[in-house]
């Protein structure tokens, strides 16, 4: 991370910080990982805000946790303790945590401990019987969580991030699966969808399922048959992509949490 590079809470939280009259989320987001630069942090900043906005306007509360400040997050166990688990993107998961040996091409933003500290929230979620949402990082944490491995670097990248010289995010075609949660959340098959990545789900954890697949037959989404958990690759917070979309992704995680 650039010296002069920094996220700070004030800039991603909307007005009245997290009070809410539903449910009270608990938002994992690393604000200020490793290599975060200008452009990124400005994503970081747009995306963040997004997300605790929307969930506001649907009438929940949250805590947010940034992941990237390990000296000020509780025990993870107390994560859980809240109605719900919703984890954004940010930089790439530790190869070491799924296998992954030797360099990572276009890697960037690994920070071990703020990967250790979500993988911990998610299995503490998972046990206490709490809804989890990932998106992009967060949906491959949820994996990796379950013992999932991820695709270190996906080399014909041109479906799923912008190339060289190019705008990151680009709009996604991705196919949902017939039955799954997800096809209920989305209440369609086809989707486009904003994407920037270049990692994404390997082989599913255990007890996890594929959701969704981009037209290259990359997986854009996970989840659990029998739990409230569910991982999509793409970005449904960038507000570039559709809000319809997004309200109905994060409507349907806040109605697990109510009812949990």
């Amino acid at each position: 991370m650039a010296a002069d590079v920094v996220v700070h809470r004030h800039e991603v939280e909307p007005d009245g910080g997290g009070s809410g009259g539903g449910p009270r989320v608990a938002v994992l987001v690393s604000l200020n990982f490793p290599d975060l630069t200008g452009p990124v942090a400005g994503l970081v900043r747009r995306f963040t805000r997004t997300t605790l906005t929307t969930l506001r306007e649907l009438g929940a509360g949250y805590e947010l946790f940034d992941t990237s400040d390990a000296g000020a997050l509780p025990d993870p166990a107390s994560v859980a303790g809240l109605d719900g688990v919703f984890l954004l993107g940010g930089g790439d998961v530790d190869g070491a945590l799924y296998g992954h040996t030797g360099p990572v091409p276009n890697s960037y933003g690994v920070d071990p401990k703020a990967d250790a500290y979500a993988i911990a929230a998610i299995r503490a979620a998972e046990r206490a019987g709490r809804p989890v949402f990932g998106i992009c990082r967060g949906s491959q944490l949820v994996n990796v969580a379950f013992g999932g491995t991820l695709v270190p670097d996906i080399e014909d990248y041109r479906l799923h991030r912008g190339g060289p010289g190019r705008p990151m995010f680009l709009d996604e075609q991705v196919t949902v699966l017939e039955g799954t949660r997800l096809a209920a959340m989305t209440g369609e098959r086809r989707l486009t969808v904003r994407s920037g990545h270049h990692q994404a789900v390997a082989r599913p954890g255990d007890g996890l399922v594929v959701a969704a697949r981009a037209d290259d037959g990359v997986v854009e989404g996970v989840e659990h048959p029998d739990k409230w958990i569910v991982g999509v690759q793409w970005h449904p917070e960038d507000p570039d992509g559709s809000d319809e979309h997004r309200v109905r992704l994060f409507d349907a995680f806040l109605t697990a949490c109510r009812g949990r």
